[in-house]
């Protein structure tokens, strides 16, 4: 985590390439003034959200967003958080994108890729690309696969065998999911990505930040 937190809004994310990701984003809709930063993992957001607290900046933040992914239990993975910001000393949310309202910071949890649905960023992003040409091509690897190789090689992370899949489609077939946003091979502004769009650009009027559209 970096020294120096230099922005008025952070979002708290679990690695770099979420990290890639979400700055592709705040860059995408003007968001100048939202700081990401990677944890480390799921795992880490207990020690890091107990350690930001005194790092060099911190009091000046208003906005405090943590994007976990839901992995196997959306519900479980929420209370993780949730928990991990009440034992930190920070506002915690009663349930996912919904803020602590009055509070320093005002702290919102995103749990992706939304709702109660299993999953993780990756999900999202293939939601976003589901009209695409090329998109049904994926699926149709991944059934031959079945018929080609035992069960035991199968991808162990089906997401993200699914996003390389549909990535080496692309014009430069080698990037991770964070570069490809950077690349704008994921729509942005589609609406599997409006939940954090509105919550992201609110906060950014609040702030004085302007959109792109």
């Amino acid at each position: 985590m970096p020294g120096a937190i230099n922005q008025p809004a952070v979002v708290l994310v679990e690695g770099k390439e979420d990290e890639r990701f979400f700055g592709a984003f705040a860059k995408r809709f003007n968001l100048d003034k939202i700081q990401v930063i990677a944890v480390g993992g799921r795992t880490r957001f207990a020690e890091r959200l107990r350690t930001i607290k005194s790092s060099p900046g911190f009091a000046t933040v208003r906005y405090l967003i943590v994007v976990r992914d839901a992995d196997k239990d959306a519900k479980a993975a929420f209370q993780s958080v949730q928990t991990a910001l009440i034992n930190a000393g920070l506002p915690a949310p009663d349930r996912p994108l919904v803020s602590t309202g009055n509070t320093h910071p005002v702290v919102t949890v995103v749990i992706m890729p939304g709702g109660e649905r299993p999953g993780k960023l990756e999900d999202l992003c293939l939601d976003s690309v589901n009209q695409d040409p090329a998109f049904c091509c994926v699926d149709q690897y991944f059934e031959c696969l079945k018929t080609r190789i035992p069960v035991e090689e199968f991808p162990q992370d089906f997401s993200k065998a699914r996003v390389q899949a549909f990535l080496a489609s692309r014009r430069e077939p080698d990037l991770r999911l964070g570069e490809a946003a950077e690349k704008g091979y994921w729509p942005l502004d589609s609406e599997p990505f409006s939940e954090i769009k509105e919550l992201l650009c609110k906060i950014g009027e609040q702030l004085g930040t302007s959109q792109g559209k």
